[in-house]
């Protein structure tokens, strides 16, 4: 029996179980970590490192705090407000990199020939420039060939396809336009070194700097910018982002400049326009002002209102004047030589008339006393009289003459008063369109000047300043190498052989369909497992020792055999063999198995025991044969009988296939002392072989002689082995299973079908007696040669401690 006993500590427990698991295959692990390490060393060789340099920058952007001083502002005012992210895109914009490309004359690459590969070298001895690297645009890349370049010294010229050509010169080509061979130190020119030229559209290479030159933002509130570049050339690397840098403040300054040349074309246009269209309202002013009569619209309105003022004032005047001079005649007509008041001449301005009237006032009031005094007659009444009527046709006429003088006063006043009136009303819509003239050439005044003023602000955009960026660090490439990183792709190398060993493992497990495990055979019946017995390598049929090249080579194929490559190399694993030459095939553990079936009790009974399994190659003929030398060997009397009609491999063990055998006994040709055999290698073993192959035995185990078959064993042996046939093949096993004490049931690792055990159940008679499960043929798991526990047995699932009971 087994004493199990777990691990307390868990965690300690899960660590042990997948060491044991995976512990017995680390040939397998050392050979994918060998492997994959001498690939990844090859792969390291020739790979060439890439360098990383970097750079910073800051970025003024009006919504992260960085501005412009007020004077600067004043002085510049196209100093543009940029956003960080949109200056990320500009500096990797294909305008700054193909810019890039031409300054560094990276589209003329130069390569140094070598025995593997051409490698490309930068800053060449000889450097090739083209005046307009833009024709690489239109030829296609398929018309450009690798061009030879070799340097003579002694006469100081380019060789290129036996062609000559000067150093430092601009020379034609007929393909590429002008070009020239700069020659920077011909003391580098080794005679040796075997260079070649060709060239790359300016646009691809920029498309391909664009996708490795990375540019990020330290963080989302800073302004600061890093740049960087990786390239197997260090000095290239840092040479790239320089003039990145320098062409991205260098497309701003054109940027700027441009704007700053359009916006100062565009004032002197407006100006001149402005400045021909002020002196067209200057001079429709004037015509207006002319043409109306217009000076001072002020003044003049005043004038006129004054005018219009003492114009009626006058006309009042005269028309009071005119007023009196009527009552005067009313006056001096109405009397008849009567006397009376004479009116009041105040306002007029006529002495003549004021003396006639007063003159006839007198005579009036002294004609009225001596009217009444003398007599009608008196010469000095007819004198008065007289006098009174020249003096009235006097006044009269002087009315007359001063009202036609006043009428026509009047007249001229009321039409000058008329025409002032008149100047007054139209003098508003004068006023109204002179203002909108005048509006028209102050808005054109007002915008040349400051037209003016936005000049002169333009050409002051000129003047230089600080810039738009400020460099931090100017570009420093890495003191190493950053791609490929030696450390991480080893490390990433053993991960992943670990990996295919483990999904090697875990697969070939997991995708087996046999029983592989003690667990899968407990967890899927509940017929106790009695025994483990493990898979044992004999060669040549018998046990021997070896020496350690031998069980070095044997492991090796071993191995080659568990990958499944042995097929391929004809390469066989030695076969788990029987009894040979008086010794038994681990009696230790066929000592422990009779134990367990209660073999070796104090009270001794005769026990039959019938052995089966689901399908054939399980191993019973190997666990009978042992079993029952076992037994033998501890003085018992065992017989062995082979009843597996259609394999016989215990009778084929023993050598029997010729003698007669149970068939023959069951035909009744035989008696039983003729068909027990001896066995050679213990005298208490006898073996019973099948006999005569018949196709059709099932009636010879009915017809009764099977009973005193056992019957006279029972009396002539202590145990009796059943070697039977698989009980998925033949109905027979169920026969046999009346005449058993105990039933052995094999089960073959990596051989049962896991789904035999799963319905076992079904398949199994239940009147069966005490029947247990031998796990047989239990291999080591991977490839090394430790105790049994670390197989498949039960010291992968959990940890148990084997007690076995002495004999």
């Amino acid at each position: 029996m087994y004493d199990q006993s777990q691990n307390i500590n868990s965690e300690e427990n899960i660590f042990r179980i997948l060491v044991s698991r995976f512990m017995p295959y680390w040939p397998l692990f050392a050979i994918l970590s060998f492997l994959f390490i001498t690939i990844t060393w090859v792969y390291l060789k020739f790979t060439t490192p890439i360098y990383q340099a970097s750079a910073t920058l800051i970025i003024k952007d009006k919504n992260k705090g960085v501005d412009d001083a007020k004077l600067v502002e004043s002085i510049n005012p196209f100093e543009s407000k940029k956003i960080v992210e949109n200056e990320i895109e500009v500096i990797n914009s294909r305008a700054v990199l193909t810019n890039v490309v031409k300054d560094l004359h990276l589209y003329a690459p130069v390569y140094k020939k070598k025995l593997f590969k051409d490698v490309p070298f930068y800053a060449p001895p000889i450097q090739i420039q083209l005046k307009n690297p833009d024709i690489l645009n239109s030829i296609s890349q398929k018309l450009i060939e690798k061009y030879p370049i070799t340097y003579d010294s002694s006469i100081k010229k380019v060789i290129i396809n036996e062609n000559s050509y000067p150093v430092n010169q601009w020379v034609t080509s007929s393909l590429f336009g002008e070009i020239k061979y700069v020659l920077k130190d011909d003391t580098t020119v080794s005679i040796n070194d075997e260079y070649y030229y060709t060239f790359i559209d300016p646009n691809q290479l920029a498309i391909g700097l664009s996708g490795g030159i990375e540019v990020n933002a330290i963080n989302q509130v800073s302004t600061v910018v890093r740049l960087t570049y990786k390239d197997p050339n260090p000095k290239k690397a840092e040479e790239i982002l320089n003039q990145v840098i320098k062409a991205y403040n260098q497309k701003g300054v054109d940027d700027r400049n441009q704007l700053a040349a359009n916006t100062l074309e565009f004032i002197e246009e407006r100006m001149n326009n402005v400045e021909k269209e002020l002196n067209n309202l200057e001079i429709e002013i004037q015509e207006f002002r002319s043409s109306e009569g217009l000076v001072n619209i002020s003044e003049q309105g005043k004038l006129y209102l004054e005018n219009v003022g003492d114009y009626d004032r006058q006309i009042a005047d005269i028309n009071r004047q005119i007023s009196v001079l009527q009552k005067v005649e009313r006056y001096v007509i109405s009397k008849k030589n009567k006397g009376g008041l004479v009116p009041s001449t105040i306002g007029i301005n006529d002495p003549v008339l004021s003396q006639l009237l007063e003159k006839l006032y007198n005579s009036e009031l002294e004609y009225e006393k001596l009217k009444n005094t003398t007599g009608a007659n008196n010469p000095i009444l007819l004198s008065i009289t007289k006098e009174i009527n020249k003096i009235r046709p006097s006044i009269l006429e002087n009315i007359r003459s001063h009202k036609n003088n006043l009428n026509a006063s009047l007249g001229n006043l009321n039409l000058n008063s008329d025409k002032s009136n008149s100047e007054l009303k139209t003098l508003p819509e004068k006023e109204r369109a002179l203002l909108a003239i005048t509006r028209k050439k102050t808005i054109k005044n007002e915008l040349f000047v400051f037209l003016q003023q936005k000049r002169e602000e333009t050409a002051l955009s000129y003047a230089p300043n600080d810039g738009e960026t400020k460099i931090v660090d100017l570009a420093q490439s890495s003191p190493s190498p950053v791609s490929p990183r030696k450390t991480i792709i080893y490390f990433l190398t053993l991960v992943a052989s670990f990996g295919i060993g483990l999904t090697y493992i875990i697969g070939k497990e997991m995708l087996n369909s046999n029983v592989l495990f003690r667990s899968e055979i407990e967890n899927n019946t509940n017929i106790p497992v009695i025994s483990e017995l493990p898979f044992v390598n004999f060669e040549n049929g018998t046990n021997t020792k070896k020496s350690i090249d031998q069980i070095f080579l044997q492991k090796i194929i071993f191995a080659i055999n568990k990958l499944g490559f042995g097929k391929f190399l004809n390469l066989k694993n030695q076969k788990q063999v029987l009894i040979q030459q008086g010794e038994a095939v681990l009696p230790d553990y066929f000592r422990q198995l009779g134990v367990e079936l209660g073999l070796y009790s104090k009270e001794f009974t005769k026990q039959k025991i019938l052995v089966t399994s689901s399908i054939p190659g399980e191993g019973k003929s190997f666990v009978c044969t042992n079993l029952s030398y076992c037994l033998a060997q501890s003085g018992k009397k065992v017989i062995l009988i082979d009843m597996d009609f259609i394999r016989a491999e215990t009778t084929k063990s023993f050598n029997l296939e010729n003698e007669h055998g149970l068939t023959d006994y069951l035909n009744n040709l035989h008696d039983l002392n003729k068909i027990i055999a001896k066995s050679p290698i213990n005298k208490n073993l006898s073996i019973i072989p099948v006999g005569t192959i018949i196709e059709d035995y099932t009636h010879l185990l009915l017809n009764g002689k099977i009973n005193k078959l056992f019957n006279e064993l029972s009396g002539l042996y202590d145990y009796i082995i059943i070697d039977s046939a698989p009980v998925n093949l033949v109905a027979d096993v169920n026969l046999l299973t009346h005449f058993s004490d105990k039933t052995l049931y094999i089960v073959r690792h990596d051989h049962t079908p896991l789904n035999a055990i799963k319905h076992l159940k079904h398949n199994l008679n239940p009147n069966i007696k005490d029947i247990g499960i031998v796990f047989n043929g239990v291999k080591r798991r991977g490839f090394i040669n430790e105790e049994f526990s670390s197989g498949y047995g039960y010291s992968l699932n959990k940890e148990y401690t084997y007690s076995y009971k002495k004999q």
